[in-house]
């Protein structure tokens, strides 16, 4: 039970570092296009600054990648990148010039770059049929934290005072508050974070005790392989019978020799020593589902961040909105999220996580083609153009969290356990890039919204298609599966 609450702590204390980088978003991003212009910059500085963060954590997440991987403990990386969020972020509070501010940006985005750790951690410490749906909730976290984060705008934007030689106003101060919640988090990590044994390890067994009396009661929903690695964390006998009965069905199988499962375990084999050695081979990261899901994780964020940076001023020149007016939008559309994610982590339990997939693309479809008709030239009165705004906004949402969701659990799956930190910091290096190209892209476009959209339906429509033509192979590769259709037939 001693393992099993430091593990619940954990999973908890993950969640408020997610929460943080969502209220970090949502305190900074409503004010820095006016906190731009107030030091005189250029209309493009709006995307090279939102383009900076993501930059530094693409370039840092597969580093922090293999730090875990090879040390297999997160705590120390999570406290080490946390002074880079506390550093940029009071870099952002001074703001004497617009240079100051992009750099700032760059240093906070290195503290960005462990989630390539948190996610490998997560992905060693859970069973393949509950992964989606821890992943799902630790991004509803952040999506609270884009929630929470308007509310805090709310008394932030009232702020007009002097700290030492500093100014602090409803531009400076969400810098200034940002850095105090990062280092209360430094405390928080802690008190509250142990690197508990992956699942599938021996030492795994504390982890996996808690979870006997429920594999009593009902089997888990995996493969045979699955099984033997659970039952052999528990009990010695049960793992003698399970193994020989794996290696049965392996030797029956007149397919062994083409599976995806058995050449990542002869590789695997080869790489005991060094496990990073396996991705020297480039057939890695372009395996046909591989590349399907690293296309999947570029075109969504590339959309999302683009439209991101096209709505404050959409909103300005249309709505006229202001600070207080795109936080109470973005609150909105945080309760929108938060709903999305928790039913897409029911969803997960009832249907495959390649089904998920396919109904979040055709969702972001639908909502790219409402915005290429009804926003790029609005008609009617205020109160339609509104409500069209509104319909595109929440069909985008809307598709965000089961792309999300299931194609970061896919991808845990279809990659090597060993060396899950650095196959995670490849993918958000991926996404990294595509939150870089998105805002500029969308910067330099806001008044020639077809362009800009008709580019972002392109890239959905070809996902969407490489996603139906690659389906069979959306799914977590196991040799026993194919052993046992060899059987059955």
């Amino acid at each position: 039970m001693e393992n099993h609450r430091k593990r619940t702590v954990t999973f908890l204390t993950i969640g408020l570092i997610f929460m943080l980088s969502g209220i970090e978003y949502a305190v900074i991003l409503p004010t820095i296009w006016r906190y731009l212009q107030i030091l005189e910059a250029p209309p493009y500085f709006l995307g090279l600054g939102l383009s900076a963060f993501s930059l530094s954590a693409l370039l840092t997440g597969p580093l922090f990648g293999v730090w875990s991987d090879r040390s297999k403990a997160t705590k120390s990386i999570i406290l080490f990148s946390n002074l880079f969020e506390i550093a940029g972020n009071f870099m952002y509070f001074i703001g004497y010039s617009k240079w100051l501010l992009l750099c700032s940006r760059l240093v906070a985005g290195v503290g960005a770059g462990a989630g390539s750790s948190i996610f490998g951690f997560l992905t060693r410490s859970t069973l393949p049929e509950e992964r989606a749906g821890i992943f799902a909730a630790i991004m509803a976290c952040r999506q609270a934290g884009l929630l929470v984060g308007p509310a805090f705008n709310l008394f932030l934007r009232l702020c007009d005072f002097k700290l030492g030689p500093f100014v602090v106003n409803k531009y400076t101060s969400p810098g200034i508050f940002m850095c105090l919640l990062w280092t209360l988090l430094q405390f928080v990590v802690l008190a509250g974070y142990w690197d508990v044994p992956p699942i599938s390890s021996q030492g795994g067994v504390v982890v996996l005790e808690m979870k006997q009396e429920e594999e009593e009661e009902a089997p888990l929903m995996g493969s045979d392989e699955e099984e033997a690695r659970t039952y052999r964390a528990v009990d010695s006998n049960q793992s003698e019978t399970s193994s020989a009965s794996q290696r049965a069905h392996q030797t029956s199988n007149p397919f062994k020799n083409f599976s995806v499962s058995n050449v990542e375990e002869e590789q695997s084999e080869k790489a005991n020593e060094d496990p990073f050695i396996q991705f020297y081979l480039i057939t890695e990261f372009l395996r046909e589902e591989v590349v399907v899901l690293l296309t999947a994780q570029f075109i969504t964020l590339f959309n999302q961040t683009a439209l991101e940076t096209m709505v404050t001023p959409l909103t300005q020149r249309y709505f006229s909105f202001g600070e207080l007016g795109n936080s109470l939008m973005y609150s909105l559309c945080g309760v929108e999220v938060i709903v999305g994610f928790f039913f897409v982590r029911w969803l997960s339990s009832k249907v495959a996580d390649r089904v998920v997939l396919a109904v979040g693309l055709v969702i972001c479809c639908t909502a790219c083609i409402w915005c290429l008709v009804f926003l790029c030239k609005p008609r009617g009165g205020f109160e339609w153009q509104l409500s069209a705004f509104i319909v595109g906004v929440f069909l985008q949402l809307l598709g965000l969290p089961f792309v999300a969701v299931s194609q970061v659990s896919l991808f845990s799956k279809v990659t090597a356990e060993k060396t899950q930190g650095f196959s995670q910091g490849v993918r958000r290096s991926v996404g990294g890039l595509a939150t870089i190209l998105g805002p500029l892209w969308a910067g330099g476009l806001t008044n020639n919204l077809y362009i800009m959209l008709g580019m972002m339906l392109a890239l959905l429509v070809m996902i969407t298609v490489m996603t139906v033509l690659s389906y069979e192979r959306l799914a977590e590769p196991r040799v026993v599966q194919c052993a046992q259709s060899a059987d059955s037939g």
